[in-house]
């Protein structure tokens, strides 16, 4: 099934493989399309980098599933499964051009594993602080043994900030919805859990000769999750791939940065 999508709207897709899945969506429709897959926090605090660029994008975010109210997650095992997952969603809104590719931290890796499987349904890539490679001497940190209240610290540069736009402005006094969030946070960790436990690495290093789109690197030089050192490595192994710094940035630049990189994936895909 198709979905027709207006900007300004949330549009619903079915795939193929009968996954109903929410997608964002902003812009003028008859500018040229951007697929944007978000991190392992979900879509947080109206997403101003997407309100930047659908400026001049018709910028399309697909929900993941595990992050709505829809069920599905139970059909996504491995890296395969996200990565095909992604290509039935991007098919079934039918955009009617080649659309970018644009994935931050765990989407990024996502993204990056699309294109490897099919270069040729995407025009450019952008990866922001994507997870997916590992190395040895700089490990990530594992986001899965931090008590809720060190995210902070560790995504964002303001961590007040950055607390209220996690908790979508919870209020710790209300029990219900501190259940309904700890429900949702766990269901949220669960998906993201079989493609980043025990480390974010499913050996994207391998099949990354075959993103043969022109790629760009997108990194903030004070990521305290992923160190910054993880730049050079992506790009050294995609074929035509460039780096730019948000200076001061944490892992959460689309965010606490998003003018910058707004201005870096505009000026790289246009």
């Amino acid at each position: 099934m198709t979905a027709a999508v207006t900007s300004g709207a949330t549009a619903r897709v079915t795939t193929r493989r009968g996954v109903t899945s929410d997608v964002l969506v902003l812009g003028d429709p008859a500018s040229p399309p951007l697929v944007y897959l978000h991190s392992a926090a979900g879509h947080l605090g109206g997403e101003p980098l997407l309100e930047r660029l659908a400026a001049r994008f018709h910028v399309v975010a697909p929900v993941w599933p595990g992050y709505s109210d829809h069920p599905g997650e139970e059909l996504l095992e491995d890296m395969l499964d996200f990565a095909l997952h992604g290509s039935d969603v991007v098919a079934a809104l039918s955009l009617g051009a080649t659309p970018h590719l644009v994935g931050h931290s765990m989407g990024g890796m996502i993204a990056a594993e699309m294109a490897a499987l099919s270069p040729a349904s995407y025009a450019r890539v952008v990866l922001i602080s994507p997870l997916g490679l590992w190395l040895d001497e700089h490990p990530v940190v594992d986001i899965f043994s931090l008590l809720p209240f060190e995210f902070p610290e560790y995504l964002f540069e303001d961590t007040a900030a950055g607390a209220a736009l996690l908790t979508g402005g919870l209020d710790f006094d209300d029990p219900e919805a501190i259940k309904e969030f700890l429900i949702r946070n766990s269901r949220r960790l669960g998906t993201a859990g079989k493609i980043l436990f025990p480390i974010p690495d499913r050996r994207a290093a391998k099949r990354l000769y075959r993103v043969a789109n022109p790629a760009l690197v997108v990194w903030g030089d004070a990521d305290r999750l992923v160190p910054p050192v993880y730049a050079r490595a992506w790009a050294d192994r995609l074929p035509d791939a460039r780096v730019a710094y948000v200076d001061g940035g944490r892992h959460m630049v689309p965010y606490e940065r998003a003018d910058d990189v707004a201005e870096l994936v505009a000026a790289f895909l246009t």
